[in-house]
């Protein structure tokens, strides 16, 4: 989460909490419990001197006022009026909610929330609270005919932060893996698989035992492109021919193995596969990749074997590598399916 976004967040949730308190004090003067009506003068304060802390990117302050407020909030409702009418609930959707504010904390690189400790210190107060109303019993004795209703209404808005938050923790944990695994998988510069995720894959595939097809490509004369025209160019090819293998070669594994080689893994008769790889040659020879305003030529060299029973990753490879070293000593620029003599 960006921090223009948890800006905003913070102003939409200090405005309605700032209205529920508004509203409280009007319930409170109704019921005639005239320390929660004066108690709601210094709340709306706090939640004011907010809008002023975010303003000032002041947020870690924020928080901590926030949450030691709401705390002490629910604990002075609680007391006075007992633990019927729900105030005691907001204990239990403060604790994920710190959670989840460690969390954005890290991701902004901000100070620790310590959401541990503070969790702890607020399920100790919770006890206490409710601890002396049940021993005790509330300050104030008031009629209960509201009592249901506002249980009722704290126990959805505590549900509703409970479901909310956790949600968002897990859902922001997915997206972390993802991230991770994009990063263990992922090629940078040209959006492909990597070496890494390519050989688990093709171990995977060794053991089903189907008759894919592994077609090793190389870039050729790539290190004349680099010291001709420049690395950036060298990547601007890259980058040119990953776009049309992926355009060509739907449905495939595509991986860059290494520097200007690349792995495709193909499901397709061997036949199939081998057509789909010359219409690459053919693309990529007749798309000349244009860098700085000079258009610079670009072909391919593809060895293709088709996965024999028994065959391990590593035999796979190194049959689809020497009919490509084949190919680069006579003559380059083509597809080389086949065993040859020599």
């Amino acid at each position: 989460m960006e921090l223009s976004a948890v800006r905003k967040v913070s102003v939409v949730v200090n405005t309605v909490i700032l209205l529920l308190v508004f509203g409280l004090a009007a319930f409170f003067a109704i019921i005639k419990v005239p320390f929660l009506v004066a108690f709601s003068v210094p709340t709306a304060c706090i939640y004011l001197v907010g809008y002023f802390l975010i303003h000032k990117d002041k947020l870690d302050i924020y928080v901590w006022m926030i949450y030691c407020w709401l705390t002490l909030y629910m604990g002075v409702t609680t007391l006075c009026l007992g633990y019927g009418y729900g105030f005691h609930l907001y204990c239990f959707s403060m604790i994920p909610i710190m959670f989840v504010t460690e969390y954005i904390a890290y991701k902004l690189e901000r100070r620790s929330m310590r959401a541990l400790p503070v969790s702890i210190v607020i399920a100790v107060f919770y006890i206490l609270c409710t601890g002396y109303v049940s021993y005790f019993g509330p300050v104030y004795e008031r009629d209960q005919k509201y009592a249901a209703l506002f249980w009722i209404f704290n126990a959805l808005t505590v549900f509703g932060f409970l479901i909310y938050y956790t949600y968002y923790i897990v859902q922001a944990v997915i997206v972390s893996e993802g991230k991770l695994k994009e990063a263990a998988f992922i090629d940078k510069l040209t959006g492909l698989y990597n070496r890494h995720y390519m050989f688990d894959r093709l171990v995977a595939l060794t053991n089903e035992n189907s008759g894919n097809v592994l077609a090793m490509t190389d870039i050729d004369n790539f290190k004349h492109i680099n010291d001709t025209y420049g690395h950036n160019a060298g990547d601007m090819v890259l980058q040119a021919v990953s776009e049309r293998m992926r355009t060509v070669c739907t449905d495939c594994v595509i991986a860059r193995w290494g520097g200007e080689e690349f792995l495709i893994v193909s499901k397709l008769p061997v036949e199939k596969a081998c057509a789909m790889l010359e219409e690459l040659r053919q693309c990529v020879e007749s798309s000349p990749v244009s860098c700085e305003g000079t258009d610079i030529s670009v072909t391919l060299t593809i060895g293709a074997a088709e996965h024999a029973d028994g065959q391990d990753a590593d035999e796979w490879v190194k049959v689809a590598d020497s009919r490509l070293y084949y190919g680069k000593n006579h003559g380059k620029n083509q597809v080389v399916a086949e065993d040859y003599d020599g």
